[in-house]
């Protein structure tokens, strides 16, 4: 990456960084915004890392923890705020709310709260690609617990099997819920999985922006130069609990306090600073229009209309 297209990626990090804390200052008061929120606070590189890598037709496919993945596949703030808020204006007509969006105008087609339920989705849309002969990937997210799921094992088989092009991603934050990985699988990393099905694994620092960059564009290009699939293990940890409403009592303090000062925000910021390629001024400049566009994406959102209740049997399939 040149100096300006890292300049993008900590951009991208801050953006999500200061959406989601918008998000659950907003929930604390029901009049705003009530319920629970899931956020991806720590976690932000993995997201801005692996959006920076795809292509414009290149498919996502996310999990319960989504909105650092829309913003960084270029997903509209104001669109997406809307959609939370439940509003007409959203990406789904506020019908899915904070934990369901899809966003098929930039290729985020599913966002499932069903633990694995994306990753054979994912294979299915990489299926799609082989058949109909279109060149993108499918990149699929999901966490350290999914990857305990029957649906990974079958999907990941399947996947190798065919020789498809999708990127299996997870976020191992070392929780999945209350439980830490330890306590519900032997395997210490996610990546060695890969071997069982025939296919490379890769594990990476999920709190560096770039190096999460670079090896998900190498699995892309090996992905379309038809290598098959890859599994990539971001490292990586949640500052917070599984959501808002969660007190974190399983979390030592001093463990957040360790992972709090390899936040990925800093480390790059710190980077391009030593380099000489980055001034305070413009990082202070880059924070002030951020929190520009996510004041200005709760405005159109508390302004748009709720929807028509007569809407309700609209846009369902059977």
């Amino acid at each position: 990456m040149d100096n300006n297209e890292q300049k993008k990626l900590l951009r991208m990090m801050l953006l999500i960084r200061r959406f989601e804390e918008k998000l659950v200052d907003l929930s604390k008061d029901p009049q705003k915004l009530g319920g629970m929120m899931i956020v991806c606070t720590g976690q932000e590189a993995v997201a801005a890392g692996v959006g920076a890598a795809l292509a414009p037709e290149d498919v996502i496919i996310s999990n319960h923890r989504s909105h650092g993945h829309l913003l960084a596949k270029d997903a509209e703030p104001d669109l997406l705020m809307a959609e939370i808020f439940g509003r007409r204006t959203g990406y789904n007509k506020g019908k899915s709310g904070t934990l369901h969006i899809a966003a098929p105008e930039v290729n985020a087609l599913c966002t499932t709260t069903v633990v694995g339920g994306g990753i054979p989705i994912a294979v299915g849309t990489a299926f799609a690609a082989q058949y109909q002969q279109k060149d993108f990937v499918t990149v699929c997210f999901f966490g350290n617990g999914a990857s305990d799921e029957g649906s990974f094992h079958e999907a990941l088989n399947m996947a190798s099997l065919w020789n498809l092009p999708v990127i299996f991603v997870c976020e191992n934050n070392i929780y999945s819920g209350a439980q830490r990985l330890e306590e519900h699988t032997k395997v210490k990393d996610i990546a060695d999985r890969a071997s069982a099905y025939a296919m490379r694994g890769e594990m990476v620092d999920g709190n560096d922006a770039l190096a999460v960059y670079e090896v998900v564009q190498k699995a892309r290009e090996d992905c379309l130069a038809g290598a098959g699939p890859v599994l990539i293990e971001c490292k990586t940890y949640r500052w917070g609990g599984h959501g808002t409403n969660d007190e974190q009592l399983y979390q030592p303090k001093d463990e957040i306090a360790r992972w709090k000062e390899q936040c990925p925000i800093k480390k790059l910021k710190a980077s391009l600073m030593q380099a000489g390629t980055l001034a305070e001024q413009e990082y202070q400049d880059m924070e002030y229009e951020i929190r520009l566009i996510v004041e200005r994406a709760v405005q159109f959102a508390e302004a748009s209309p709720w929807p028509d209740p007569a809407e309700a049997l609209e846009d369902v399939y059977a």
